[in-house]
């Protein structure tokens, strides 16, 4: 691995996550030296733990946040707003695997879905004709199934129940994905041994994750310089206003400085939002590119919700992948359901451990009981959707709690949309429908778990008092900060964020190589 001096200005990026990861690949194979800031370790396949709760805290993002607000996580984890891996490849060595693609109206949801009462909708300055070339891309690097010829998986039992109920209900567009894990080996890596929880980390590498695919890439470029438990605390700026360095913290809680010729934060929602707050200055004194007031607003974290159903037969759903199969049926926009926007619904799995903290918070008693002992017998599944953006909806800093450098925490504020409400409802009652047309004997809905769709907070707007950064992620106040996250999606769409994360940050990256190329940057 290379080592770029500390007052050499490099290209440095903070998060090394579906954005941040894809960024340092992207650049340093086109000849430009990246340092990547990490704030977490650098766990590998073989250091993963094969047990729920035990990986939960070797991986997940475990500093202290504030919530508030009127959604559930307040009550039921209040210091978990999120669900995030703080770890060298960031959240994708958690993620599901799921790449299905944006729509096209899902771009422009403002001129599709109208002006809707407490939301602040707005269309994306660019179009899924522009991303279309990104998103090929992103699905061949993934090795997305049912794409580019790739073969799909194979159906588990949690899949076929699922896929039945489907067929019975008159649903037409369900499959075993698109999935980034690999059926058979591709690109290096081998097929899935269908291996079940590997929400803790996949231990075999079938599933596709920046840590497992572009990190070492781009070390092999030697252009890049990896520093793990580096965790960015402040960045500065010159007279001019440009971003000149990043400060960090690193492994032993001493501070150090990085000279930036760019800066590019990809620090997931939460926690880019919150650096830019905690980056203010007299020029920027509401945070850094924050002259809009809009860093923080505008939080979405995927409308979401989970139906589990007990059989008088074994399904034994945590045989195979986790996520093993859709349907997209309801991802479309159809008013006449009684909201805007559409919703789908993925296979999902629990281990014991977890669908005891997370089917019902709090719960005791005879019916968790009930649920427990049906373990062997249930089916579930996952209902992801667009939800609103919404300006109140946002990340600040907290006045109350600070963390291990003694700085203000993330606060973060949620209140369902009514359309959010509407679309959960409905799709909790196909759910049950669905299960109810292969012989369920029961049924639980589940509340939304902390938040694995951290969107927004630094959203694209192709007017400056809007959002944050442009269409190509720049910020609109800051030439030479961008935006390399799902902070910069501008609305949430029904699908799952990491291919578009991916393919955003492949157009980024051509476009900040072509600047850096020209002496633009």
């Amino acid at each position: 691995m290379t080592q770029i001096a500390q007052d050499e200005p490099a290209v440095v990026i903070i998060g090394s996550g579906a954005g941040g990861g894809t960024l340092a690949y992207e650049l340093t194979k086109q000849g430009i030296p990246c340092v990547v800031l990490e704030a977490g370790p650098y766990l590998k396949n073989e250091d993963y733990e094969n047990d729920e709760w035990k990986a939960f805290h070797q991986m997940a993002w475990l500093d202290p946040r504030t919530t508030s607000g009127s959604w559930r996580i307040a009550k039921d984890f209040p210091a978990l707003p999120a669900w995030i891996v703080k770890a060298v490849g960031g959240t994708t060595t958690h993620w599901s695997g799921a790449t299905p693609r944006f729509k096209d109206h899902e771009f422009k949801a403002l001129s599709t879905y109208g002006k809707v009462e407490g939301a602040n909708l707005l269309d994306w300055p660019i179009t899924l004709a522009e991303m279309e070339p990104y998103y090929d891309r992103a699905e061949i690097a993934m090795g997305s199934t049912h794409r580019h010829g790739r073969k799909a998986l194979p159906a588990n039992n949690n899949y076929k129940v699922f896929a039945n109920g489907a067929e019975r209900v008159g649903y037409k567009m369900y499959a075993t994905g698109p999935y980034a894990t690999n059926a058979e080996p591709y690109d290096g890596r081998p097929a899935s041994i269908q291996d079940g929880f590997n929400f803790q980390g996949d231990k075999s590498g079938a599933k596709w994750s920046i840590m497992v695919r572009e990190i070492p890439r781009a070390l092999e470029t030697g252009l890049l310089d990896l520093r793990p438990d580096s965790h960015a605390v402040r960045i500065t700026h010159d007279a001019a206003g440009k971003a000149d360095a990043v400060i960090y913290a690193d492994k032993d809680g001493h501070l150090q400085r990085q000279a930036a010729r760019v800066v590019c934060v990809a620090g997931n929602s939460i926690e880019t939002a919150r650096l830019l707050l905690l980056s203010d200055s007299s020029r920027y004194p509401k945070g850094l590119a924050n002259g809009s007031d809009q860093v923080g607003r505008n939080y979405m974290r995927h409308l979401t919700g989970s139906v589990y159903a007990r059989f008088d037969k074994p399904v034994r759903m945590y045989r195979g992948e986790t996520m093993a199969g859709l349907i997209a049926d309801e991802a479309r926009h159809d008013p006449s359901r009684g909201f805007v926007g559409g919703f789908y619904m993925e296979t999902i799995s629990l281990g014991p451990a977890f669908l005891a903290a997370f089917a019902e918070p709090g719960a005791w008693g005879p019916e968790f009981a009930e649920i427990m002992n049906a373990y062997a017998n249930t089916a579930g599944m996952w209902i992801v959707g667009e939800d609103m953006p919404q300006e109140t909806n946002r990340v600040t800093l907290s006045e109350k709690v600070r963390d291990q450098w003694d700085l203000p925490v993330a606060n973060v504020h949620f209140d369902d949309h009514a359309n959010d409400v509407a679309m959960r409802e409905y799709g909790y009652g196909r759910a049950e429908a669905i299960y109810g047309a292969v012989g369920a004997i029961g049924h639980h809905r589940t509340p939304p778990y902390p938040s694995t769709h951290n969107l927004g907070t630094c959203r694209m707007s192709a007017d400056p008092s809007d959002g944050v950064c442009d269409r190509n992620g720049r910020t609109h106040e800051v030439e030479n900060l961008f935006i390399s996250d799902g902070s910069q999606m501008t609305t949430g769409a029904a699908a799952n964020p990491t291919l578009t994360i991916v393919a955003l940050a492949m157009r980024q990256a051509d476009h900040l190589a072509g600047e850096l190329k020209r002496g633009n940057l």
